[in-house]
């Protein structure tokens, strides 16, 4: 189960996502709408509510902000029509990134993505264009002080999971898209709410950025995930330690 984590690099994103809590409150409230309007509301029944509540749970959403997102789809409250979207292109230095969302407007939401990418010195392309550069992948988080490391790797094979590998001060754990509930379901009655949980595309093909690319790449990242209709954005950037010390700073 030996593996190499590619998440350093997202930690100025998630910075930056961290500091916009009521936008990102907005998009799980709208995935929870989604996930009841596609299934049931009993989140035992609903694999994919399940995954939404535990978003919440992690960005620590209020209680009464996910009772009224279900309100919402249940109640015919809010009519929007959403549609699950994915967009592929190349950002700055030819970095390759992916783009998913919930729109109500199709051709609103592709023409600001598209325009995104313009404006800092990427392109849209089509669908595939970049995806073979990825893995999709589910991953789950817990933090260290759930076990020692021989504990939660066994409880890990049991689960079903692929791979175990500490980073910094949590635990990574990734399986296939396929059985990524019943791991995450397994881990949660072992260990609690995770501190993330969700499928993801990973890169497999890195592409180096220095300084001025970096930063290019990171205000359109940051554009997207302003988006409103933007859910998640993945891209397959490498910096050193001195260009990502340098951003973060």
């Amino acid at each position: 189960m030996a593996g190499h984590s590619q998440f350093k690099n997202i930690m100025y994103r998630k910075g930056a996502q961290d500091a916009k809590r009521a936008k990102q409150f907005a998009k799980i409230a709208r995935e929870i709408i989604v996930s009841v309007r596609s299934g049931l509301p009993d989140p035992n029944s609903n694999p994919r509510l399940r995954a939404a509540l535990t978003s919440a749970r992690a960005a620590n959403m209020p209680k009464d902000n996910v009772d009224r997102a279900i309100k919402k789809a249940l109640g015919g409250e809010d009519t929007s029509h959403y549609e699950e979207v994915r967009y592929e292109g190349f950002g700055p230095g030819g970095t390759a990134i992916i783009v998913e969302g919930l729109t109500d407007n199709r051709n609103r939401t592709v023409s600001d993505v598209r325009s995104a990418f313009t404006k800092f010195g990427g392109s849209l392309g089509e669908n595939g264009s970049v995806s073979f550069m990825f893995e999709h992948i589910g991953l789950i988080r817990y933090p260290t002080s759930v076990g020692k490391y021989d504990d939660v790797f066994e409880a890990v094979v049991e689960a079903g999971a692929e791979n175990l590998e500490p980073v910094e001060e949590a635990y990574e754990i990734t399986s296939t898209v396929d059985t990524f509930g019943s791991v995450r379901d397994y881990l949660t009655q072992k260990y609690g709410d995770p501190i993330e949980a969700k499928v993801i595309w990973r890169p497999t093909t890195l592409a180096s950025c220095d300084e001025n690319t970096a930063q290019s790449l990171m205000k359109l990242i940051d554009t997207l995930e302003d988006n409103d209709d933007v859910q998640n954005v993945y891209s397959n950037e490498e910096m050193s330690d001195d260009v990502l010390k340098k951003l973060t700073s």
